[in-house]
């Protein structure tokens, strides 16, 4: 009885043992989870909050970034002047020029907003003048094309053969030729500070800048060089030589550098005739002799690159079957782009200057202007101009019929 009694009170004991230890159990089942469920929503609010303050941050930056960037899309130049127009050889006079380089030109201008002065170097003779009224005008910033005349200082004055590497910053440097073949900005910017204003306006003005350029040419005007540097928030000197900032030059001017160029040095009074009986009359008038003869050479493979794989490469997409030498520009004034080419023909038979000077707007530039002077030579080429005959470009003037009267 006794045992019976005590295996009672030990399943009892057990008994409560089991259910004191569920009870517990419960207990930490309830309020434990409860405490880790509150604590985890708790971090999340927080992380969620965090990261849209994250995120208002990194939308208020790439709003200022696409503000400026729209900023900088819009500040472009804007041109008012087209590059297109129609009757541009309204009022021309016509009777004294060759037929053939007159239409070669007329149909490779088309309807753009220029002149073509074409130019026999070897007399200063004006083969054809397309869009006289243009031609003749004050002029226009020269841009690159003005750097045929630094080039020539600076090669006049010794500073520089066209070997020599001008340093254009602490790993780079580049030579004459290839700063005229690809129209290298800093390169001229450097030669003009070296130069300094007073020999690049001396030289200028040797090779006919700030004169007029023809010999009793009706309506001409004269362009402009300065008489001092342009201010330095301008540029100063070297945009001078660079861009022609402060420069107005006509193609008329542009032509009698380059047909001296062409000719070996002998600076021509250019002359237009307007009849027949001036043509058969016709008496080359030498304005001046340049002492550049010694430096052409130096300065040709730059303008033969600029066409063969430069700035005026344009050109040989027409016309490949001669050598062309040349120098484009394009800069922009006052709301109107120019562009110009200024290039001479260098065949076995002889020489043509052809000038080419667009204006307008973003259509306008220098690789237009020598793409038009690759027609002309084409159409030229095509109606045999380069074949030796009596009166065509083979032709040199007679030394003893030059006149030297100013």
């Amino acid at each position: 009885m006794f045992r019976g009694s005590l295996l009672r009170l030990v399943l009892t004991l057990c008994a409560l043992l089991v259910w004191t230890g569920l009870t517990w159990a419960a207990h930490i089942n309830t309020h434990a989870p409860t405490k880790s469920k509150s604590q985890k929503v708790s971090e999340t609010q927080r992380t969620r909050r965090r990261l849209r303050r994250l995120a208002r941050s990194r939308s208020a930056n790439v709003t200022r970034v696409s503000v400026t960037t729209r900023r900088r899309r819009r500040s472009y130049e804007r041109f008012h002047m087209s590059s297109f127009a129609e009757d541009v050889t309204s009022g021309d006079r016509t009777a004294g020029e060759d037929p053939v380089v007159r239409q070669a030109a007329i149909d490779a201008l088309g309807n753009m907003n220029g002149t073509v002065v074409a130019i026999e170097p070897t007399s200063g003779r004006v083969l054809a003048m397309v869009n006289q009224k243009l031609a003749l005008s004050s002029g226009a910033q020269p841009c690159s094309t003005i750097k045929l005349s630094v080039a020539l200082a600076a090669l006049s004055e010794g500073l520089i053969s066209k070997d020599t590497q001008v340093a254009l910053g602490r790993r780079y440097s580049m030579n004459l030729t290839k700063a005229l073949a690809h129209s290298n900005n800093a390169y001229f910017e450097a030669l003009g500070r070296k130069l300094g204003f007073e020999k690049v306006a001396y030289y200028a003005h040797e090779y006919g800048l700030g004169e007029l350029a023809g010999y009793d040419i009706s309506g001409e005007q004269v362009g402009a060089y300065p008489d001092a540097v342009i201010p330095e928030r301008l540029g100063g000197v070297g945009k001078m030589c660079s861009f022609g900032e402060g420069v107005s030059m006509t193609p008329l001017q542009l032509g009698a550098m380059v047909s001296a160029i062409a000719n070996g040095g002998t600076l021509y009074y250019l002359q237009h005739p307007t009849n027949p009986e001036e043509v058969t009359n016709f008496t080359p008038r030498v304005k001046r002799q340049l002492d550049i003869a010694p430096v052409i050479p130096e300065l040709s493979d730059g303008m033969a690159g600029a066409v063969q794989y430069g700035t005026a490469r344009s050109l040989r997409l027409n016309f490949n079957e001669e050598e062309i030498l040349g120098k484009t520009g394009t800069c922009s004034h006052a709301g109107t782009r120019y562009g110009w080419f200024a290039s001479y023909a260098n065949t076995s038979v002889g020489r043509v200057v052809i000038v080419v000077f667009l204006q307008g707007g973003r259509p306008t530039f220098g690789p237009k202007a020598a793409e038009i002077a690759g027609r002309i030579y084409r159409n030229m080429y095509d109606h045999n101009f380069f074949i030796a005959t009596p009166g065509g470009p083979s032709d040199t003037a007679d030394v003893n019929q030059v006149s030297t009267t100013p």
